[in-house]
Protein backbone atom coordinates (compact mmCIF):
# COMPACT_ATOMS: atom_id res chain seq x y z
CA UNK A 1 0.00 0.00 0.00
CA UNK A 2 1.60 3.40 -0.77
CA UNK A 3 0.93 6.35 1.33
CA UNK A 4 2.42 9.80 0.49
CA UNK A 5 4.11 11.79 3.44
CA UNK A 6 5.70 15.24 2.68
CA UNK A 7 5.36 14.65 -0.46
CA UNK A 8 7.70 11.52 -0.68
CA UNK A 9 5.31 8.07 -0.79
CA UNK A 10 6.45 5.54 1.19
CA UNK A 11 5.61 1.64 0.44
CA UNK A 12 4.07 0.03 3.76
CA UNK A 13 3.08 -3.51 3.59
CA UNK A 14 -0.28 -3.97 4.94
CA UNK A 15 -0.91 -7.08 7.13
CA UNK A 16 -4.28 -8.50 6.28
CA UNK A 17 -5.18 -10.45 9.24
CA UNK A 18 -8.34 -12.40 8.33
CA UNK A 19 -10.60 -13.74 10.35
CA UNK A 20 -13.18 -16.31 9.90
CA UNK A 21 -16.61 -16.63 11.70
CA UNK A 22 -17.92 -20.20 11.95
CA UNK A 23 -21.81 -21.06 12.48
CA UNK A 24 -22.63 -24.20 13.95
CA UNK A 25 -24.53 -26.27 11.67
CA UNK A 26 -27.69 -25.92 10.16
CA UNK A 27 -30.60 -28.28 8.94
CA UNK A 28 -30.53 -30.17 6.74
CA UNK A 29 -26.91 -31.32 8.18
CA UNK A 30 -24.26 -31.14 5.42
CA UNK A 31 -23.24 -34.76 4.98
CA UNK A 32 -22.17 -34.14 1.53
CA UNK A 33 -23.59 -33.41 -1.89
CA UNK A 34 -26.67 -34.82 -2.81
CA UNK A 35 -26.58 -37.42 0.63
CA UNK A 36 -29.84 -38.60 1.35
CA UNK A 37 -29.82 -40.58 4.87
CA UNK A 38 -32.39 -41.08 7.86
CA UNK A 39 -32.99 -42.93 10.97
CA UNK A 40 -30.03 -41.32 12.95
CA UNK A 41 -28.89 -43.23 15.98
CA UNK A 42 -26.24 -40.32 17.35
CA UNK A 43 -23.48 -41.51 19.81
CA UNK A 44 -20.27 -40.05 21.40
CA UNK A 45 -17.49 -42.85 22.01
CA UNK A 46 -14.30 -42.42 23.96
CA UNK A 47 -12.57 -40.12 21.45
CA UNK A 48 -15.22 -37.47 22.09
CA UNK A 49 -16.31 -37.29 18.62
CA UNK A 50 -20.02 -37.45 18.07
CA UNK A 51 -21.02 -40.18 15.72
CA UNK A 52 -24.74 -40.37 13.70
CA UNK A 53 -25.08 -44.33 12.65
CA UNK A 54 -28.00 -43.98 9.65
CA UNK A 55 -29.76 -45.51 7.19
CA UNK A 56 -29.24 -44.84 3.65
CA UNK A 57 -31.27 -43.56 1.13
CA UNK A 58 -30.84 -43.42 -2.87
CA UNK A 59 -32.47 -41.60 -5.36
CA UNK A 60 -35.52 -43.17 -6.86
CA UNK A 61 -34.80 -45.90 -4.75
CA UNK A 62 -37.84 -48.52 -4.81
CA UNK A 63 -39.97 -48.81 -1.90
CA UNK A 64 -36.89 -48.48 0.72
CA UNK A 65 -35.45 -51.41 -1.12
CA UNK A 66 -32.35 -50.14 0.61
CA UNK A 67 -28.58 -51.77 0.39
CA UNK A 68 -26.12 -50.37 3.24
CA UNK A 69 -25.49 -48.12 6.07
CA UNK A 70 -23.44 -45.18 7.00
CA UNK A 71 -22.12 -43.50 9.80
CA UNK A 72 -20.92 -39.65 10.11
CA UNK A 73 -18.59 -38.02 12.65
CA UNK A 74 -17.64 -34.52 13.93
CA UNK A 75 -16.04 -33.18 16.49
CA UNK A 76 -17.36 -29.52 16.38
CA UNK A 77 -20.91 -29.91 14.69
CA UNK A 78 -20.08 -27.87 11.49
CA UNK A 79 -17.75 -29.92 9.44
CA UNK A 80 -18.56 -33.69 9.09
CA UNK A 81 -16.66 -36.35 7.83
CA UNK A 82 -19.03 -38.92 5.63
CA UNK A 83 -16.82 -42.35 6.34
CA UNK A 84 -18.80 -44.49 3.57
CA UNK A 85 -20.78 -47.88 3.94
CA UNK A 86 -19.98 -48.91 6.98
CA UNK A 87 -21.91 -52.49 6.33
CA UNK A 88 -24.03 -53.55 3.48
CA UNK A 89 -26.48 -56.52 2.66
CA UNK A 90 -24.10 -58.16 0.30
CA UNK A 91 -22.47 -58.44 3.55
CA UNK A 92 -24.86 -60.80 5.09
CA UNK A 93 -25.75 -64.02 4.56
CA UNK A 94 -29.50 -64.13 5.42
CA UNK A 95 -30.83 -60.92 3.67
CA UNK A 96 -30.61 -59.25 0.52
CA UNK A 97 -32.43 -55.86 1.21
CA UNK A 98 -34.12 -53.85 3.77
CA UNK A 99 -31.06 -52.11 5.57
CA UNK A 100 -33.40 -49.65 7.71
CA UNK A 101 -32.66 -47.92 11.03
CA UNK A 102 -29.92 -49.08 12.91
CA UNK A 103 -28.53 -48.54 16.19
CA UNK A 104 -24.91 -48.85 17.76
CA UNK A 105 -22.76 -49.08 20.92
CA UNK A 106 -19.62 -49.89 22.96
CA UNK A 107 -19.05 -52.62 24.73
CA UNK A 108 -15.62 -54.21 26.31
CA UNK A 109 -13.24 -52.34 23.62
CA UNK A 110 -15.43 -53.43 20.46
CA UNK A 111 -18.07 -51.03 18.70
CA UNK A 112 -21.38 -53.46 18.01
CA UNK A 113 -23.49 -52.14 15.27
CA UNK A 114 -27.31 -53.70 15.64
CA UNK A 115 -29.32 -53.62 12.41
CA UNK A 116 -32.31 -55.14 11.05
CA UNK A 117 -32.36 -56.58 7.12
CA UNK A 118 -34.75 -58.98 5.31
CA UNK A 119 -35.66 -60.81 2.34
CA UNK A 120 -38.49 -61.28 -0.04
CA UNK A 121 -41.46 -59.08 -1.62
CA UNK A 122 -44.26 -56.49 0.17
CA UNK A 123 -46.92 -56.52 -1.68
CA UNK A 124 -48.76 -53.08 -1.46
CA UNK A 125 -51.79 -53.97 -3.19
CA UNK A 126 -52.39 -57.47 -2.50
CA UNK A 127 -50.55 -57.91 1.14
CA UNK A 128 -51.46 -61.48 1.21
CA UNK A 129 -49.12 -62.34 -1.29
CA UNK A 130 -46.00 -60.42 0.26
CA UNK A 131 -42.90 -62.69 1.61
CA UNK A 132 -41.10 -59.90 2.94
CA UNK A 133 -39.18 -61.02 6.06
CA UNK A 134 -37.21 -59.15 8.32
CA UNK A 135 -34.56 -59.71 11.22
CA UNK A 136 -32.08 -58.01 13.64
CA UNK A 137 -28.31 -58.70 13.31
CA UNK A 138 -25.43 -57.80 15.43
CA UNK A 139 -22.53 -56.37 13.36
CA UNK A 140 -18.97 -55.96 15.37
CA UNK A 141 -15.54 -54.14 14.87
CA UNK A 142 -12.79 -52.76 16.42
CA UNK A 143 -13.39 -49.26 15.29
CA UNK A 144 -16.38 -46.68 15.48
CA UNK A 145 -16.31 -46.13 11.86
CA UNK A 146 -15.95 -49.82 10.81
CA UNK A 147 -16.21 -51.61 9.17
CA UNK A 148 -18.42 -54.17 10.57
CA UNK A 149 -18.67 -57.77 10.03
CA UNK A 150 -21.54 -60.42 10.88
CA UNK A 151 -21.01 -60.96 14.51
CA UNK A 152 -23.02 -64.08 14.32
CA UNK A 153 -23.56 -65.34 10.51
CA UNK A 154 -27.26 -65.18 11.05
CA UNK A 155 -30.31 -63.03 13.08
CA UNK A 156 -30.89 -63.35 16.49
CA UNK A 157 -34.04 -64.97 15.78
CA UNK A 158 -36.35 -65.46 12.95
CA UNK A 159 -39.78 -64.77 14.80
CA UNK A 160 -41.01 -62.47 15.26
CA UNK A 161 -40.47 -60.05 12.53
CA UNK A 162 -38.60 -57.36 13.36
CA UNK A 163 -36.98 -53.73 12.75
CA UNK A 164 -36.22 -50.62 14.21
CA UNK A 165 -33.31 -51.81 16.87
CA UNK A 166 -31.98 -49.88 19.90
CA UNK A 167 -29.23 -51.29 21.65
CA UNK A 168 -28.62 -49.84 25.11
CA UNK A 169 -25.99 -51.03 27.39
CA UNK A 170 -26.53 -49.77 31.17
CA UNK A 171 -23.78 -48.95 33.39
CA UNK A 172 -23.01 -52.08 35.21
CA UNK A 173 -22.55 -53.73 31.45
CA UNK A 174 -26.50 -55.33 30.50
CA UNK A 175 -27.27 -55.33 27.21
CA UNK A 176 -30.70 -54.55 26.31
CA UNK A 177 -32.64 -54.62 23.00
CA UNK A 178 -35.88 -52.93 22.55
CA UNK A 179 -37.34 -53.34 18.50
CA UNK A 180 -40.09 -52.66 16.73
CA UNK A 181 -41.80 -55.94 16.24
CA UNK A 182 -45.03 -58.01 14.97
CA UNK A 183 -46.32 -58.55 18.55
CA UNK A 184 -42.76 -57.37 20.47
CA UNK A 185 -43.63 -53.79 20.48
CA UNK A 186 -43.30 -52.57 24.19
CA UNK A 187 -40.81 -55.89 25.04
CA UNK A 188 -37.57 -55.91 25.92
CA UNK A 189 -34.85 -58.21 25.57
CA UNK A 190 -31.29 -59.09 27.19
CA UNK A 191 -28.19 -60.31 25.20
CA UNK A 192 -25.58 -63.05 26.38
CA UNK A 193 -22.27 -61.10 27.62
CA UNK A 194 -20.58 -61.40 24.36
CA UNK A 195 -23.40 -60.41 22.19
CA UNK A 196 -24.12 -63.03 20.25
CA UNK A 197 -27.23 -64.13 21.24
CA UNK A 198 -30.50 -63.42 23.23
CA UNK A 199 -30.59 -64.40 26.84
CA UNK A 200 -34.35 -65.78 27.91
CA UNK A 201 -36.96 -64.65 25.98
CA UNK A 202 -38.22 -61.11 25.74
CA UNK A 203 -40.16 -59.08 28.61
CA UNK A 204 -43.41 -57.23 28.61
CA UNK A 205 -42.83 -54.53 29.64
CA UNK A 206 -45.06 -52.32 32.05
CA UNK A 207 -46.23 -48.98 30.01
CA UNK A 208 -49.05 -47.30 32.13
CA UNK A 209 -51.74 -48.60 30.04
CA UNK A 210 -51.42 -46.42 27.53
CA UNK A 211 -49.47 -48.30 24.43
CA UNK A 212 -50.30 -46.53 21.08
CA UNK A 213 -49.24 -47.48 17.54
CA UNK A 214 -45.02 -47.02 17.33
CA UNK A 215 -42.17 -47.04 15.73
CA UNK A 216 -38.36 -46.49 16.45
CA UNK A 217 -38.32 -47.10 20.35
CA UNK A 218 -34.47 -45.41 21.70
CA UNK A 219 -33.76 -45.61 25.33
CA UNK A 220 -31.19 -43.15 26.99
CA UNK A 221 -30.30 -42.66 30.17
CA UNK A 222 -29.71 -39.39 32.43
CA UNK A 223 -29.39 -38.00 35.78
CA UNK A 224 -30.15 -41.62 37.07
CA UNK A 225 -33.43 -41.49 34.97
CA UNK A 226 -34.51 -44.04 31.95
CA UNK A 227 -35.98 -42.55 29.11
CA UNK A 228 -38.01 -44.39 26.38
CA UNK A 229 -38.84 -42.51 23.07
CA UNK A 230 -40.98 -43.58 19.86
CA UNK A 231 -42.83 -42.17 17.27
CA UNK A 232 -45.67 -42.46 18.30
CA UNK A 233 -48.44 -43.64 16.05
CA UNK A 234 -45.32 -43.66 13.88
CA UNK A 235 -45.26 -39.80 14.02
CA UNK A 236 -45.27 -37.61 16.53
CA UNK A 237 -42.29 -38.11 19.36
CA UNK A 238 -42.80 -38.65 22.49
CA UNK A 239 -41.63 -40.26 25.38
CA UNK A 240 -41.97 -42.42 29.19
CA UNK A 241 -39.51 -42.34 32.00
CA UNK A 242 -38.63 -44.72 34.66
CA UNK A 243 -36.32 -45.74 37.19
CA UNK A 244 -35.58 -49.54 35.75
CA UNK A 245 -34.62 -50.03 31.91
CA UNK A 246 -37.51 -53.00 31.93
CA UNK A 247 -40.13 -50.16 33.75
CA UNK A 248 -42.74 -49.82 34.66
CA UNK A 249 -42.90 -46.89 32.33
CA UNK A 250 -44.99 -43.51 32.88
CA UNK A 251 -45.89 -42.23 29.83
CA UNK A 252 -44.94 -38.23 29.90
CA UNK A 253 -46.04 -36.98 26.40
CA UNK A 254 -45.62 -35.65 23.06
CA UNK A 255 -42.11 -33.63 22.99
CA UNK A 256 -41.86 -33.40 18.80
CA UNK A 257 -45.33 -32.98 16.51
CA UNK A 258 -45.46 -34.60 13.19
CA UNK A 259 -44.73 -32.83 9.67
CA UNK A 260 -46.12 -33.67 6.44
CA UNK A 261 -47.96 -36.70 7.73
CA UNK A 262 -44.75 -38.69 7.29
CA UNK A 263 -43.01 -41.06 9.68
CA UNK A 264 -40.11 -40.24 11.55
CA UNK A 265 -37.23 -41.48 13.73
CA UNK A 266 -34.95 -40.11 16.20
CA UNK A 267 -32.04 -40.61 18.54
CA UNK A 268 -31.10 -38.38 21.79
CA UNK A 269 -27.11 -37.63 23.16
CA UNK A 270 -25.31 -35.02 24.84
CA UNK A 271 -22.20 -33.71 23.32
CA UNK A 272 -20.08 -31.27 25.16
CA UNK A 273 -22.34 -30.63 28.23
CA UNK A 274 -25.24 -30.19 25.03
CA UNK A 275 -28.31 -32.35 24.79
CA UNK A 276 -29.42 -32.80 21.40
CA UNK A 277 -32.35 -34.21 19.38
CA UNK A 278 -31.64 -35.91 15.93
CA UNK A 279 -34.38 -37.04 13.85
CA UNK A 280 -35.20 -36.94 9.82
CA UNK A 281 -37.33 -34.87 8.39
CA UNK A 282 -38.92 -34.70 4.65
CA UNK A 283 -38.37 -32.47 1.86
CA UNK A 284 -39.44 -31.93 -1.59
CA UNK A 285 -37.88 -34.18 -3.96
CA UNK A 286 -34.79 -32.68 -6.30
CA UNK A 287 -34.23 -35.94 -7.95
CA UNK A 288 -36.83 -35.83 -10.82
CA UNK A 289 -38.60 -38.95 -9.85
CA UNK A 290 -41.75 -38.69 -10.68
CA UNK A 291 -43.35 -41.14 -8.46
CA UNK A 292 -41.26 -40.11 -4.89
CA UNK A 293 -42.20 -36.80 -4.01
CA UNK A 294 -40.42 -36.51 -0.52
CA UNK A 295 -37.20 -37.73 0.56
CA UNK A 296 -35.62 -38.34 3.77
CA UNK A 297 -32.64 -36.15 5.54
CA UNK A 298 -31.04 -35.58 8.84
CA UNK A 299 -31.78 -32.59 11.35
CA UNK A 300 -30.89 -32.00 14.25
CA UNK A 301 -32.14 -29.49 17.08
CA UNK A 302 -31.40 -28.45 20.77
CA UNK A 303 -33.08 -30.83 23.94
CA UNK A 304 -33.78 -29.16 27.00
CA UNK A 305 -35.73 -30.54 30.08
CA UNK A 306 -37.44 -29.42 32.90
CA UNK A 307 -35.75 -29.35 36.11
CA UNK A 308 -37.99 -33.09 37.29
CA UNK A 309 -36.28 -34.33 34.59
CA UNK A 310 -39.03 -34.44 32.21
CA UNK A 311 -38.66 -33.36 28.43
CA UNK A 312 -39.46 -29.30 27.46
CA UNK A 313 -41.86 -29.77 23.57
CA UNK A 314 -39.33 -28.58 21.20
CA UNK A 315 -40.06 -27.52 17.03
CA UNK A 316 -38.45 -28.10 13.60
CA UNK A 317 -36.16 -25.31 12.58
CA UNK A 318 -34.16 -24.49 9.90
CA UNK A 319 -31.84 -23.31 12.26
CA UNK A 320 -31.04 -26.24 13.99
CA UNK A 321 -27.85 -25.97 16.10
CA UNK A 322 -26.87 -22.63 14.96
CA UNK A 323 -28.51 -21.13 17.35
CA UNK A 324 -26.74 -20.65 20.91
CA UNK A 325 -27.69 -23.47 23.31
CA UNK A 326 -29.43 -22.36 26.75
CA UNK A 327 -28.10 -24.06 30.09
Amino acid sequence: MMIAINGKQLLFTACLVLTTTVGLSQNPLNFGEGMLSADPSAHVWEDGRLYVYASHDEPCQEDFWMKDWRVFSTDDLVNWTDHGAIMNVSDISWADNYAWAPDAAFKDGKYYFCFPAGTGFKDRVNPENSTKWMGIGIGVSDSPTGPFEDHIGAPLWTEPYANDPCLFIDDDGTPYLYVHAMGADYKVIELTDDMKAVKGDFEKMDMGGYEPKMEGPFVFKRNGKYYYTIAENNRDLSYYMSDSPKGPWTYKGIFMKQEHDSNNHASMVEYKGQWMLFYHKWYENNSGCEDQKLERKINAEYLYFNKDGTIKPLKRTEKGLTAKYKK
